[in-house]
């Protein structure tokens, strides 16, 4: 309220003396304000002001921890609102401060220009009669505005969210109707009216607000534009949420600066996205071109935001981190300490307090259908029940001697009419469903009383509507446990069930199957004349269930006795002095609680006359209860504060009501603390209708304890109600203090009476052993009565734990032999005996040991003006778990017309306040769309399903605020790096600290016997030559296109000479010499491996190039150029396609064409033979140059230059190549293969997988780098056997021609990538009967080798595996290898061998690099597969990194290689021999120092297994677990992307893709939505609780893209690197940015 922060304005004494007359007089006088006609239909848009001043004496009473409010003064006013505002603008026009360009001379109206937001609000109400009267106080209000006052000194950076423009759209205002805020929740009577919230009548107000909220953000400053990712409208009253440092340019991206050291001071500046311009730069294209219309390049703009949140995170947190534990294996989390200051409870224990004895009555009936009996034969005219039609008319008057007869037909019938004479349907005992809508009563009444007179057990529950009801399914899991199979309803209710189209009634999901059983007369059989109920005394028999929602969502059905029936009804009688004949309007809900029990039940017993007023009618006029209890006289009426307040909102259309015949205004949710408000503001306007104090009396109940405690009506006015202004932070602690320190943070409670006649009630602790609280501690009502709930029907154990709880003394022993039931309720007995309730148990919310009620979180969120973007009585507070902690999470409906900076705006100030009143952080704010929270059956919000839609990602939110950075103080503690094993180990054999050393290898080649003709040959090109010769014939080579039918093949001789030709031309027309490099750009083919032979026969060194692609030639073909360039290519060789391609006009746009080396194209060669084929002079010369995988930064912390992966950025859909970013400076270089290398390369593979000529060979892999050119290109000449070329990309055309090709072909060995896997188990899991009818066999298959240089996807590999299993593809046959940049194949698995093992792994442990084995199943457990055999000829060690000694058996270190096909160093042209030596020419520390080593990169362990391999020896097994360069260290731990990308991906079904890095320590997470962008948002806080909950990580930024936009290489790998540097340059166009805080 923008009124209260007049405090900061130095205004003098009197002045301050004369506004608060002048509030006083409004509020005092609201009666003469004229209000619209329609005021009741836009109640939602209108509140009214009613300030409630009281004069106060505070009496301090018992150990100065209760304080009382005494009210007696009563002051008359009449001024109206363009009054109040015209004298309040006099007032203050002189102290208001000039806005700068303002004339002071100017009168006040004219001085604000009016914008199209502020014109709007000129004709809104004033912003004080915005609230909610239900959550209102005025005390509440000064505390939130003085806990925001803090903040405007340490303004909170928060970065806005960014929205795609296409998102912002669609929440428009057009795009929703207003909901229905007359409704309310059930539980917290939450409808209430609305309004915008905002001043009106005039401009000096709209003046002064926009003073004060410059006062509480700061000042005012110029808006920057940005790209059009982001979009939302709105006024400047957001600026100052953010601190963009917009002129920082962060020129490197790949060295992030430390954040420890950054500082830069920059004027606030707050981002107002325009959202105008389109964006027309091609995704991860050249960022150094794009500016915006300020200048400011976009490259800036994200990093410049997550700068702005590193800043705003390194602000010291409140409360500060304590100290942490670490032990050898795992983090622990932080233990919650005792804050040594809280408040401890001082007061003796207290005792029980008794009701007052319940009175024996001679006339009382021994049973309620006793009582029926009598009413309807002694007085059958006396009315018993009047219904109400939607305009107020009364609709049906039900006498008792209807009722009487009616119930009686409905018994005979329940009876008799069901099933058969021999099995009836129903019987004494049996469970029934009363399903009967909220405006038809008299149909409810007559079917309950029908069932006690059967002696049958009525279950009433709410009509489901839908298939889809919110708690509709679990009401049914109540029925099915009940045994229910009857359900009771009215024709009208009958007809408006949803049916099938053949008539029947829909089976509602997990409802049992129900006999629908019409209860109208003319539908019954009449009884015989002799047939008469057996009306029994009240006994122990169940009489009926009702049902109650916890607050899991789950429902329960409460057993009541008939004797508890019977009592309840006596002992209402008595505390409410109920007499024959009263009239009663009831307003509540008929079917359960306080409508059943005074409306239904406690009126027979009284023969009342019950007017009930429906929900619907309420809608329509809400104070339509109040003109009847004029009409009718009536002496009580049951109410809600809902109620109360919608008759605030409506009541001056009304001139002639007066309420002076009541006696007493029930209010049944008097156990909310928040409904004081609306009985004092109800109390203040209708006195001068004749409404009495003494006759609103606030009740507390519950399911289980029925009717707790009721004040009583009472003539004695002098005696006030009891009051208590309680501090929230004692309250936090569960103990009664006055608040001493501002007196603001305070929470004013009144009393519900006192206890009710004939029980007993303690309060104990809630937590733990029931022992008895102090006299100043809070706890949970417990109630000792005969008039009390039994059970939960079919639960005993926690009917045990309820229903037949036994308080203990501090000494032990139990209060009472009799049980006790709990209530639910939180609260205390003040003096007197008078009880009062703070909260609900199912509200309450433990955050790190405190407690916090929901209701409050609500009153505060509510008191945070200006209140105009969320909808009053839609918001819904919840915690969920995460973290082992409770997490406090609100979910409010936003307004359409609200602009996203303004909702954002109010979103901080609602996270500020709570923090300053409750000192709790919010975990998550979220506001969704108007209309669309799941509501109760009275419209009421329903929080169990609303919770349930935020954890499941359904509710759609249109802004989200998370704040884990401030909440989430149970981090484990950043682990300090202990030393690892160095020299001084003791090293004895093979044996090092205690444990075998990790090494392992291979078959020796030396010792392999084997016929290997080729063997005689060093170099391939003798080996080709040599086949040519022996067996021209034999086909090498075949290529299959889409259709699967043969596209070309090679025998040979005609691959021989074909080369020779390639030779020619190579050397006549490219005139080049022994040793120049030539770049082979063609498409995957028989071409790549004809171009390839020949330049070795040349004599030159080739170097596979992947071509262009065609509709993306601006991002594809610079790549391709700048290859070239690195290699220092001589010429290019390529098909005529291609160089049709290069020479585009396209390709001149991209790149210069003047610069390309001379490009030869190969379909055109000369017929000549070479004079000779070249022969190397030294088997160690450079056989081929290999462009290898890696776009990642660091290897064992020396600093790594990039390795361009250009073949690898592009996955064959058009779009999705990524291009290197020309404006990071990075070192270039690829990787040398000598000729010797290749030929063991080859000989290696050959023996491994038993390559014969006679063998066939499936290859679906890309042919430009790795192992995938090796067994394209390289293999098949080797070994001599066929090799059948699948090029991947057509496999986009066709999914199935690979597998169809093996079937075909009865291939035993194949290889693909995971991108080939993955494409055939998503593609092809709905056809594997169709394939199976086109003779698909996959039974031959004895090795399906992945080719990979990653960790093995072990669910990928499974889910194929079971996929074709159907296709007769043995599980066993499926592996994966193992290369990388240094040696192109270490493992594979081959065919001899034991089968691949798994093993899992404590994903905690392997954080501290250790690893420890674990079970299946355990938590944090991580699959692991081994990734292949050991070649032949290959040893491997595991080594320490950082110290490069080598490690003991299962301990996780580097994967070093040996090997004689290791490649021989990386070509570059800066030649940086320190990384060469490093990474290709290493030893070990200690040990075996001799050894040359290569460095693979990546981390593992070795395992010795009870398997033997091929030698009969044990067999070791690699474990792959990540590459080095690619973990990420946060908090002092080593995080493998994959593990955080694998927990996201589980998060959601809409997440398709993950990906995981870092920018400035913070953790950036991008992933793809394959869905709705209205799911968007969804995401967010699934995201972010899935990385905390498994892997103790604060996610800082959340980036939600549409599928396709995480760059993927060939092989299926990631390329995170070219992801983060395409999000810094904003190039990514985000669906939507979340910072969290």
């Amino acid at each position: 309220m923008a009124d209260r922060s007049i405090d900061s304005l130095p205004l003098p004494l009197e002045v301050r003396a004369k506004l608060a007359e002048l509030d006083l007089e409004l509020s005092e006088g609201s009666d003469a304000k004229e209000f619209p006609r329609h005021v009741c239909e836009e109640a939602r848009h209108n509140g009214i002001a009613l300030l409630s001043k009281y004069p106060s004496e505070l009496h301090a009473i018992t150990d100065n921890t209760f304080v009382q409010l005494d009210t007696k003064s009563k002051y008359n006013g009449d001024i109206t609102q363009k009054g109040y505002e015209k004298k309040r603008s006099k007032l203050l026009g002189a102290y208001l401060p000039q806005p700068p360009g303002v004339e002071p001379s100017l009168p006040q109206e004219r001085r604000t220009p009016v914008t199209p937001s502020s014109s709007s609000r000129y004709h809104r109400r004033r912003s004080s009669g915005s609230r909610d009267e239900r959550y209102r106080s005025d005390v509440h209000t000064e505390a939130v505005q003085a806990a925001l006052a803090k903040h405007k000194e340490r303004k909170m950076a928060v970065p806005m969210p960014s929205k795609r423009r296409s998102l912002v759209v669609q929440t428009s205002m057009d795009a929703y109707t207003p909901p229905d805020t007359s409704s309310g929740s059930e539980d917290e009577g939450s409808g209430q009216g609305d309004s915008q919230g905002t001043p009106s009548s005039s401009q000096g107000s709209l003046n002064m607000e926009h003073w004060i909220s410059r006062a509480i953000h700061g000042s005012t400053t110029s808006s920057t534009n940005s790209s059009s990712s982001t979009q939302s409208g709105g006024s400047g009253a957001a600026n100052a949420l953010a601190d963009v440092m917009t002129q920082t340019h962060i020129e490197n991206h790949s060295a992030p600066p430390d954040i420890t050291t950054y500082t830069t001071e920059h004027s606030i500046q707050v981002e107002r996205p325009q959202g105008s311009t389109p964006r027309a730069v091609p995704k991860y294209g050249n960022a150094e071109l794009m500016e915006t219309g300020d200048g400011v390049p976009v490259s800036s703009r994200v990093s410049a935001k997550i700068q702005q949140l590193v800043n705003t995170l390194k602000r010291p947190k409140r409360p500060p981190l304590r100290e942490f534990f670490v032990d050898d294996f795992e983090e622990l989390l932080e233990v919650q300490q005792p804050d040594p200051n809280q408040p401890r409870p001082e007061g003796a224990q207290m005792l029980a307090i008794r009701g007052e004895q319940l009175g024996v009555v001679t006339n009382w009936p021994p049973s309620l259908e006793a009582a029926l009996q009598r009413w309807g034969t002694i007085s059958p005219k006396a009315p018993c029940l009047t219904t109400m039609d939607t305009n107020g008319k009364p609709l049906y008057i039900l006498t008792y001697g209807k009722l009487w007869t009616r119930s009686m037909k409905v018994a005979y019938n329940i009876l008799h009419k069901l099933g058969t004479k021999q099995e009836p349907m129903v019987r004494p005992g049996d469970r029934v469903a009363l399903v009967f809508p909220n405006n038809d009563p008299a149909a409810f009444m007559v079917a309950f009383y029908g069932c006690l007179l059967a002696e049958v057990v009525p279950v009433p529950i709410e009509v489901p509507l839908t298939r889809k009801d919110a708690g509709s399914q679990q009401i049914g899991f109540l029925l099915g446990s009940c045994g229910v199979t009857v359900a009771l309803t009215s024709d009208a209710c009958h007809k408006g069930l949803p049916k099938s189209p053949t008539g029947e009634i829909l089976q509602f999901k997990g409802w049992p199957r129900l006999l629908w059983f019409v209860t109208e007369s003319k539908h019954l059989s009449k009884p015989p004349r002799d047939w008469f109920p057996h009306i029994k005394d009240a006994n122990n028999d169940t009489a009926y269930i009702e049902y109650k929602t916890c607050k899991d969502g789950s429902v329960l059905g409460v057993t009541v006795t008939r004797i508890a029936l019977l009592t309840h009804c006596q002992a209402l009688t008595q505390a409410c002095a109920y007499t024959e004949a009263e009239t009663i309007v009831n307003v509540l809900d008929f079917k359960k609680d306080v409508g059943l029990w005074h409306g239904i039940l406690t009126s027979v017993m009284n023969m009342m006359h019950v007017i009930s007023i429906p929900y619907s009618l309420m809608k329509v006029n809400p104070l339509s209860w109040i003109q009847k209890v004029y009409a009718y006289k009536a002496k009580v009426a049951c109410v809600k504060s809902r109620d109360m307040h919608w008759a605030l909102v409506a009541h001056r259309d009304q001139r002639d009501i007066n309420l002076t015949s009541l006696r007493m205004l029930i209010v049944a949710d008097g156990a909310n603390p928040w409904s004081i408000s609306s009985c004092d503001a109800f109390l203040n306007v209708f006195q001068s209708k004749g409404l009495r104090p003494e006759v609103i009396c606030p009740c507390a109940s519950s399911p289980e304890a029925l009717t707790v405690a009721i004040r009583r009506p009472t003539d004695d006015t002098n005696q006030p109600p009891g009051r208590g202004v309680l501090s929230m932070h004692g309250l936090s602690y569960g103990v009664i203090r006055v608040d001493s320190e501002e007196k603001l943070s305070v929470l004013t409670v009144q009393d519900v009476g006192l206890v009710m006649p004939g029980g007993v009630m303690c309060v104990v602790r809630p937590e733990g052993i029931p022992l008895l609280c102090r006299t100043d501690e809070i706890g949970e009502l417990c109630v000792c009565s005969i008039a009390a709930g039994t059970s939960y029907y079919g639960l005993s154990g926690m009917t045990k734990n309820t229903f037949e709880m036994f308080p203990m003394m501090s000494s032990g022993a139990p209060i009472s032999e009799y049980p006790f039931v709990r209530t639910g309720l939180l609260g205390f007995v003040g003096p007197g005996g008078m009880v009062f309730v703070v909260g609900k148990m199912d509200g309450l919310m433990v955050v790190s040991g405190r407690r916090h009620n929901a209701d409050d979180i609500v009153a505060t969120a509510l008191a945070v003006e200006p209140m105009k973007f969320v909808y009053r009585g839609r918001i819904a507070v919840f915690s969920i778990n995460v973290l082992h902690d409770e997490r406090i999470v609100i979910i409010a409906e936003q307004r359409p017309d609200s602009t996203e900076e303004d909702s954002f705006q109010w979103m901080s100030r609602v996270l500020q306040a709570i923090d300053g009143i409750h000192q709790v952080g919010v975990y998550c704010l979220a506001l969704v769309p108007a209309n669309t929270l799941p509501k109760t059956p009275l419209g009421g919000i329903h929080l169990s399903e609303t919770k349930q839609c935020f954890l499941e990602g359904s509710l759609h939110p249109c802004n989200v605020l998370m704040c884990p950075h401030t909440c989430v103080t149970n981090l484990p503690k950043p682990r300090q790096k202990q030393p690892e094993i160095g020299p001084a180990s003791v090293m004895v054999g093979n044996l090092v600290s205690g444990k075998r050393i990790a090494q392992a290898s291979g078959r020796d080649l030396g010792q392999i016997e084997d016929n290997d003709q080729g063997r005689k040959f060093m170099f391939l090109a003798e080996v080709l030559q040599w086949r040519a010769q022996t067996t021209p014939d034999h086909v090498l080579f075949t290529l299959l296109n889409s259709r699967g039918t043969i596209a070309n093949s090679l025998t040979c001789l005609q691959l021989h000479k074909r080369a020779e030709k390639i030779a020619v031309m190579l050397m006549e027309r490219g005139h080049l010499q022994d040793g120049d490099h030539v770049a082979l750009v063609y498409p995957p083919g028989i071409d790549l491996i004809a171009a390839f032979y020949g330049c070795l026969y040349a004599g030159c060194v080739p170097i596979t190039v992947r071509p262009p692609h065609p509709q993306n030639i601006a991002t594809t073909l610079p790549t391709v150029k700048m290859i070239v360039e690195v290699s220092r290519s001589a010429c290019i060789m390529t098909s005529q396609l291609v160089v049709k391609l290069l020479r585009s006009r396209e390709a001149g746009a991209a790149v210069d064409v003047r610069t390309w080396p001379p490009v030869l194209d190969t379909d055109d060669l000369p017929k000549r033979r070479p004079a000779q084929i070249y022969k190397p002079s030294n088997p160690d010369t450079l056989a081929y140059l290999d462009f290898s995988v890696s776009t990642t930064g660091m290897l064992a912390g020396v600093k790594k230059n990039y390795c361009w992966e250009v073949e690898d950025s592009y996955t064959g859909a058009p779009g999705i190549y990524t291009q290197a970013l020309p404006s990071i400076s990075i070192n270039q270089f690829t990787h040398n293969m000598s000729h010797a290398a290749t030929s063991a390369l080859c000989r290696s593979i050959k023996l491994q997988c038993e390559l014969y000529p006679s063998r066939e060979v499936a290859i679906c892999l890309d042919p430009y780098c790795g192992l995938g050119f090796v067994l394209w290109c390289l293999c098949s000449v080797y070994s001599g056997h066929q090799s059948i070329l699948i090029p991947p990309s057509e496999l986009e055309i066709n999914p199935s021609l690979w597998l169809l090709a093996v079937s075909q072909y009865k291939v035993r060995d194949t290889f693909c990538s995971y991108s080939v896997m993955e494409l055939c188990t998503k593609g092809l899991g709905s056809q594997t009967e169709s394939l199976k009818t086109r003779g698909l066999d996959l039974s031959r298959v004895r090795t399906c080798v992945v080719v990979a240089e990653e960790r093995p996807r072990i669910a990928l590999t499974q889910s194929f595996s079971k996929l074709f299993k159907d296709l007769n593809l043995n599980p066993r046959a499926v592996s994966t290898s193992f290369g990388c940049r240094v040696n192109l194949a270490i493992c594979l698995q081959g065919t001899s061998g034991p089968d691949p093992t798994t093993v899992y792994v404590d994903m905690r442990a392997l954080r501290h690099d250790r690893v420890r084995l674990v079970e299946r199943g355990s938590p944090h457990s991580l699959p692991l597969m081994e990734s292949g055999k050991i070649l032949p000829g290959v040893r491997i060690i595991i080594a320490n990194p950082e110290t490069k000694g080598p490690l003991g058996d299962s301990h996780l270190g580097e994967i070093w290689v040996h090997s004689a096909h290791n490649a021989s160093g990386y070509f570059t042209i800066y030649g940086d021999e320190s990384l060469q030596s490093d990474h290709f020419n290493s030893r070990l520390s200690f040990g075996d120092t001799q050894t040359v080593w290569a460095r693979t990169g990546y981390l593992g362990f070795l395992r010795r297994t009870d398997l033997t391999d091929a030698n009969g020896e044990r067999h070791d097994a690699l474990y792959v677990v990540g590459a080095l360069d690619e973990a990420m260290e946060l908090r002092g731990m080593r995080y493998h992307p994959i593990d955080i990308e694998t927990s996201v991906i589980r998060s959601h079904k809409s997440i398709t893709e993950c990906a995981v890095f870092t920018w400035t320590n913070l953790l950036v997470v991008v992933v793809e939505l394959d869905g709705s962008e209205q799911e968007a948002l969804d995401l967010v806080p699934l995201v972010t609780n899935v990385v905390l909950e498994e892997h103790y990580l604060i996610v800082g930024v959340v980036v939600v893209v549409d599928v396709g936009v995480i760059p993927i290489n060939s092989r299926g790998e990631k390329q995170r690197m070219h992801l983060r540097d395409g999000f810094l340059a904003d190039q990514l166009d985000p669906i939507y940015v979340a910072y969290n805080m």
